[in-house]
């Protein structure tokens, strides 16, 4: 049975998250929680908190057995942007996005 935790609205680039998903998906939960333990990225503590509300999921709701789930899936999605300008040269504006992301992480019993 799978059991999914999603953090929303997160003050990060996607693309900056997305890099680091590969790392960590498909290995055991406690392999995955090491490894983004010792990256040097914002995207890896936010990206282990959501894998730990998975796993506290996992333990509290389907009462499974922590030391035999996997990380199934992680998927990283946009979230809304928030527009803002910055002065430029001869009166001028430029956008500027400030993107956000939604991190879903599904865990399994492997």
């Amino acid at each position: 049975m799978e059991v999914k935790a999603t953090g929303r609205y997160i003050r990060i680039s996607p693309q900056k998250v997305r890099k680091l998903v590969g790392a960590v998906k498909g290995r055991p939960v406690e392999a995955g929680v090491n490894a983004l333990k010792f990256m040097p990225h914002k995207a890896a503590g936010i990206v282990g908190k959501v894998l730990k509300s998975a796993v506290a999921n996992a333990s509290q709701n389907a009462s499974m057995d922590v030391d035999s789930l996997v990380i199934k899936n992680i998927i990283v999605n946009d979230g809304p942007m928030l527009k803002r300008f910055s002065a430029r040269a001869r009166g001028r504006g430029a956008r500027i996005l400030k993107r956000t992301s939604h991190i879903t992480v599904i865990v399994d019993e492997g």
